[in-house]
């Protein structure tokens, strides 16, 4: 274990201390010394060796650098359209005279998109980006909205009815998937509940937008007008919920493999490239293709779409660069399998701490939810069941507790790409390792919630 904590430790500590020479405060730095120890302490030092995990690790992240260069491009086709003119104006003019009621609109937004789709980064990157407007004009700080977008696409995510989250624990766990559907519609929204809450009375603090903000129309007149720029943005959602849809067990509504199906065998197998097959990175491609069937957007220029957008991810590209090796040395190192291995020799009695101590620190080093539990809940689930509890209560646990590792630094994926969005669309910094850190209250309630329902079930 000291080979996984010593990388951890050593990057935090450059991340957090400015005052260390040259390299202080410096996540690129951070991230890099973070895997070069994890290859040395794991003693791999050929050349060639780094330069495979390295590619390993550019490869495991490939479909979020596609999500983030293409869902860059995507948001800009939208401002060029006018679509977020339109959304921002509704918002304002349904809950403009509230700040804090328009903050929990937005949220609210992002948990129902979340929940629809069953996935949190689509929510936030594509949803998340029509909020952002708003809430700046709230006077917070860019790093409070990118965490506000994560947050709420992530607990959306965890939300039924599309739950990849409770419908994979389910499985590890043999426990009955409605059983837990049911408890979760209690759970879930009373830690949206209580986190949106805690955020609103913290980082809302105007009591009335300025008058100039607020559109004199009302928000069904605004949304009459301009309900065509809305229909790319319906076609996503459209599309994730027909690739999620229960019904997909028995009949086949993806979509993409429809449309998509010769590129994905095209890419199949080869690094990197294969990102393109993630649903993802194809529905935001195939939203942006129908944008340009509008006036506005054509006029804008595909040149300067590609440019603009192209600009607003460098700065995010170097941090994905620099976090490939982290990723791809805790890998090549073994350093997944050593937190699998430590796990196992707990005593019972601390099975459950430690045990969800794994799925922290699986999620800290692999921003994968799915990862924390396929690694840690697929042994640590049989366990606690052999101890007397449910399967049901072990799978309603577990997806709380993975869904809020998944989002701790300093690998939270979803907090990289959704940070550089939000600093392209306000053409301002947005720090993703400060934005980590004010949402991770929101994830460690969400976390230590399913940490108490294990001493606590009632599934």
């Amino acid at each position: 274990m000291v080979a996984v904590i010593v990388p951890i430790a050593v990057m935090l500590a450059v991340v957090c201390i400015k005052q260390i020479p040259l390299i202080g405060g410096k996540v690129h730095w951070g991230l890099l010394l973070a895997g070069a120890l994890s290859l040395l302490m794991s003693g791999i030092y050929n050349p060639m060796d780094w330069v495979t995990a390295y590619i390993d690790g550019l490869d495991r992240l490939s479909w979020v650098i596609l999500i983030a260069i293409i869902g860059t491009m995507y948001a800009e086709t939208q401002s060029a359209m006018g679509t977020m003119d339109v959304v921002l104006g509704a918002a304002r003019s349904a809950f403009g005279h509230s700040p804090k009621g328009l903050y929990v609109a937005a949220m609210v937004c992002l948990i129902i998109f979340g929940s629809l789709l069953g996935e949190g980064l689509s929510a936030a990157t594509v949803v998340g980006v029509l909020c952002v407007g708003p809430l700046i004009d709230l006077g917070m700080e860019p790093e409070q909205v990118s965490a506000s977008l994560v947050l709420g696409g992530l607990l959306g995510s965890l939300c039924p009815p599309m739950t990849n989250g409770i419908v994979l624990a389910s499985s590890l766990c043999g426990a009955d998937y409605d059983t837990v559907i049911k408890w979760a519609f209690l759970t879930v929204p009373f830690c949206c509940v209580v986190i949106i809450a805690f955020y609103t009375f913290r980082w809302i603090k105007v009591k009335s937008l300025p008058e100039e903000l607020i559109p004199k129309e009302k928000a069904g007149t605004i949304l009459a007008r301009g309900w065509t720029t809305l229909i790319p943005m319906m076609v996503l959602l459209a599309i994730m919920i027909l690739i999620y849809g229960p019904w997909n067990a028995t009949v086949d509504t993806n979509v993409l493999n429809w449309i998509w199906g010769w590129l994905i065998n095209l890419v199949s197998g080869i690094p990197f490239i294969s990102g393109l097959s993630n649903s993802i990175v194809l529905t935001l491609i195939t939203v942006t293709i129908i944008t340009f069937f509008y006036k506005k957007t054509r006029e804008y220029g595909v040149k300067r779409i590609i440019v603009e957008s192209w600009k607003k991810y460098l700065p995010c590209g170097a941090v994905h660069a620099c976090c490939a090796l982290m990723l791809g040395g805790f890998y090549a190192g073994g350093l997944i399998d050593k937190v699998a291995e430590w796990a196992l020799t707990l005593n019972v009695n601390v099975l459950k701490l430690g045990g969800s101590a794994a799925m922290g620190l699986m999620g800290m080093i692999t921003g994968s939810q799915s990862t924390v539990q396929n690694v840690v809940l697929s042994f640590f689930g049989p366990a606690l069941i052999a101890t007397g509890m449910t399967p049901e209560s072990v799978a309603l646990a577990g997806s709380h507790i993975a869904m809020g590792a998944q989002a701790f630094p300093p690998t939270d994926l979803c907090t990289i790409v959704v940070a550089p969005l939000v600093a392209g669309i306000i053409g301002r910094k947005c720090d993703y390792v400060k934005s980590m850190m004010k949402s991770l209250p929101g994830f460690l309630f969400l976390y230590g919630f399913g940490v108490l329902l294990l001493f606590f079930p009632f599934a």
